[in-house]
């Protein structure tokens, strides 16, 4: 089978610097997906499926996590939850744990943060977002099409808010 053109680097070149010290070029591989948690409550129905002037406001959060599993593979959690409100009364609700297995290979050390909090729920994000949409219109209600998340931005918030963090908590250095 004929190896696919890489849609980032059509060349296939590998970015200055970026071989692996076995000459290797990196890779980013997704070995496996999975649901870990999925929740979907609607509490009120079917009284909550009555027609409504204006929808519910809806109140949506991410988060993204990530630990080794060995030298090379790493987990990736997402999980995304969304809650609609109309007033004080809940309208539904669903919460949702997503993860994917990635083979992480060739990649400088300097790269990895970025890779495992940016690229890999980038690329899981469609799947999971696909789940809630099915899960909100199977209890009834519209799909919830949750819009794209820049996870870049996320990810620079979390590093600043971790470095605020720690510049609180370091003690002051006398002299």
């Amino acid at each position: 089978m004929a190896k696919q053109p890489d849609p980032i680097n059509p060349a296939g070149a590998a970015p200055e610097g970026a071989e692996a010290s076995n000459g290797k070029s990196p890779s980013l591989n997704v070995l496996a997906q999975y649901i870990k948690d999925l929740s979907f409550e609607n509490p009120n129905a079917p009284h909550s499926l009555t027609q409504r002037e204006k929808g519910p406001a809806i109140n949506i959060n991410v988060n993204v996590n990530a630990n080794p599993l060995s030298d090379a593979n790493y987990d990736v959690l997402l999980s995304l939850s969304a809650k609609a409100e109309d007033g004080d009364k809940v309208v539904f609700s669903v919460e949702l744990e997503y993860g994917g297995v990635f083979r992480i290979q060739g990649f400088p050390q300097e790269h990895m943060l970025p890779l495992l909090f940016i690229e890999c729920p980038r690329l899981i994000f469609p799947f999971a977002r696909q789940i809630v949409a099915d899960a909100t219109r199977n209890g009834g209600f519209p799909p919830l099409m949750i819009d794209p998340i820049d996870f870049a931005q996320m990810f620079q918030q979390r590093m600043a808010e971790e470095q605020a963090k720690a510049k609180v908590e370091a003690p002051p250095v006398t002299n």
